[in-house]
């Protein structure tokens, strides 16, 4: 008796592969991976969603408290609720796509163990929930923009703000890429999940998220330039609020990094699928 099979599942045997074709095939799994994630983290809680709003604006007013009034950083003119609202909506976003990513392989163990579907359509979801809050967060940021515009604030919105998806774009990337390097790695060395927060922090610290890039001075400047978060970040704030240079060189050289990091995390991301079950 012939048997027609309707799935072949063979295994990977390149350093590099990825079947776009079989993602797209399991759209619907990535939308409901993004209904569960939506659902455990708001499960139980008074305010739901709103946590949407609340955890970025209360970000936003402790940048405002300390960086802004204490410490007196610039913003260049711009208003400092502006400032570190719009900062705080993509920084937020790149490191959720990064820690939640991260964890891919030891949070997802026992589903990987029990059932075959693509394994990048997990850090996919992730990237996808974590867009959520972006967008609502991003649509707030406008509305305060707006305010001040109308107001006769120094808050300018040009063209380059139809550069917004393709910095939102690049940050995904970045994040998704760097996440899953780490979540390969942490299969077989667990401590280093223990540095994900801690090299968050240092990153944000890296990148001018709290700061307007042209307080810093010097040769040091030219190695901020160098971390590929940064030129997305200054570029970003300058196509929504209008405020510092628009870096073009700068955006390439972290248009290249985001990529081989992308590549980078799918190559270890591909080998350590074979095998995880066995050491994670």
């Amino acid at each position: 008796m012939e048997s027609n099979w309707t799935k072949i599942i063979k295994p990977k045997t390149g350093w590099f592969e990825i079947n776009i074709k079989e993602l797209f095939r399991y759209k619907d799994l990535i939308f409901l991976f993004v209904k569960r994630n939506f659902s455990v983290q708001y499960k139980q809680t008074i305010l739901g969603p709103l946590w949407f709003i609340i955890n970025p604006l209360l970000t936003t007013l402790m940048f405002t408290l300390v960086f802004g009034s204490m410490a007196g950083f610039s913003t260049s003119g711009v208003p400092q609720f502006a400032f570190y609202l719009c900062s705080t909506a993509l920084w937020q976003y790149f490191s959720s796509c990064l820690t939640q990513t991260s964890t891919t392989f030891t949070s997802n163990e026992n589903i990987f163990g029990k059932v075959y579907f693509p394994r990048l359509t997990m850090p996919i979801a992730t990237v996808l929930f974590s867009l959520i809050n972006f967008v609502v967060i991003f649509t707030v940021s406008i509305i305060v923009n707006i305010y001040y515009c109308v107001t006769g604030q120094n808050v300018v919105i040009s063209w380059y703000f139809l550069l917004v998806p393709v910095l939102v774009f690049q940050t995904a990337l970045l994040g998704l890429g760097t996440g899953i390097i780490i979540s390969s790695l942490t299969t077989k060395y667990r401590d280093l999940a223990v540095l994900v927060s801690f090299g968050v922090t240092l990153w944000m610290y890296g990148t001018p998220v709290v700061y307007d890039l042209s307080i810093v001075k010097g040769a040091f400047a030219k190695v901020i330039m160098l971390n590929p978060m940064t030129p997305i970040m200054n570029n970003f704030r300058y196509a929504v609020l209008g405020c510092g240079n628009f870096e073009v060189s700068y955006w390439v050289v972290s248009w290249i990094t985001t990529i081989v990091v992308l590549m980078a995390g799918i190559l270890l991301f591909n080998r350590v699928e074979k095998t995880f079950m066995d050491t994670v």
